[in-house]
């Protein structure tokens, strides 16, 4: 090895080290650009089609959203927050209920369970770990408030001036390779949206499904759980097994057929959700195999925590486009055809 590659070597591995050290802080830039491209989405139609200034355009962008929020802020929030800390008291009461008929059963059916006292571990403790968990990446207020401020900040500056943040991305790459990276930005750009697009309508379809049925089935705080099923949505694998406890956990103070009735309500909606409605609206969409999804879950939050969990589909998108279009077909595929070619020349002399 050269002198100059060992140097070269040396240099990308602390960079690399340099870069670990502000992972949360890349993890916060990287919700920026998806934020940005999903704007941006917004204002490019009224730049093109309905030739407005970009700058009249973006702050049109920006006051709907703020308009949306204040809305979902004051009609929305309010009722959920209420609705969620009355489950909370109810979930640890549903699992004790599900104890007592176990050992109901046991005691009517002694045959079919064991004689031993069936121990129905106390829920209580693990789920304020569970929401300690999850709130720990919002554990201060100032801290949330410097990042949120930060994303917002960033969302806007690259909204504002897109091109200009783009060519600053690629000047990273070598300049033999700057046309073909922007190619390969462009097509993240489209797999980005796909999957927001496609996940949102996603989650307000399981969100809808979950509320109706629950409603027929009068289960206390609907409201509250068809949000939570439409958010865990988000988080693929994990996200609706969790959803489900919730609900379960009230049907249990009524009767064991409600809960029965509930999971077999959630089992439908996410077949459907998997099988039948996802696929029609994510055609376009990256397709990721399902052990690949939970891999790249497994991984992002073991490496970047919460933040990482719930970005882990579209940074497991972005790293498969990258993979397939800079290292597969850039690399791989060039140099095969490279060495067919070598052989064809060789064959004909």
């Amino acid at each position: 090895m050269k002198f100059q590659d060992l140097v070269s070597f040396l240099c990308l591995v602390i960079a690399l080290v340099i870069l670990w050290q502000f992972r949360q802080i890349l993890l916060l830039i990287f919700t920026a650009v998806v934020l940005a491209i999903v704007l941006n989405s917004l204002v490019r139609p009224l730049v093109r089609k309905l030739s407005i200034p970009r700058s009249l355009a973006v702050l049109m962008v920006l006051g709907l959203m703020v308009l949306g929020g204040t809305l979902l802020m004051v009609l929305v929030v309010p009722q959920f927050v209420n609705q969620f800390e009355q489950l909370l008291q109810t979930v640890p009461e549903g699992f004790e209920e599900l104890g007592i008929w176990i050992e109901t059963l046991r005691e009517n059916f002694p045959d079919w369970l064991p004689n031993q006292e069936l121990e129905i571990p106390d829920v209580s403790n693990q789920i304020q770990q569970v929401i300690a968990f999850a709130l720990a990446f919002f554990s201060n207020s100032f801290v949330i408030l410097l990042r949120l401020i930060f994303v917002i900040a960033l969302t806007v500056m690259m909204l504002a001036e897109p091109l200009s943040y783009r060519r600053l991305a690629l000047r990273l790459f070598p300049s033999f390779y700057r046309r073909r990276a922007d190619e390969i930005l462009a097509r993240c750009e489209i797999v980005l949206l796909c999957w927001v697009g496609g996940v949102s309508l996603n989650s307000l379809f399981v969100a809808s499904l979950c509320g109706l049925g629950l409603f027929v089935l009068k289960i206390e705080f609907t409201f509250t759980h068809a949000i939570l099923a439409g958010i865990f949505n988000f988080v693929p694998n994990i996200g609706p097994l969790l959803s489900v406890v919730f609900p379960l956990s009230v049907a249990l103070l009524d009767s064991v057929g409600k809960a029965v009735a509930v999971i077999i309500l959630y089992v439908i909606v996410q077949n459907l959700e998997s099988y039948w409605f996802s696929p029609v609206v994510m055609m376009q969409q990256v397709s990721l195999l399902p052990a690949a999804t939970l891999i790249a879950q497994i991984f992002f939050a073991t490496f970047f925590g919460l933040l990482g969990l719930i970005l882990a589909l579209p940074l497991a998108v972005v790293t498969k486009t990258w993979l397939e279009e800079a290292w597969i077909k850039d690399i791989l595929d060039k140099s095969e055809h490279k060495t067919r070619s070598d052989a064809d020349a060789k064959h004909g002399d």
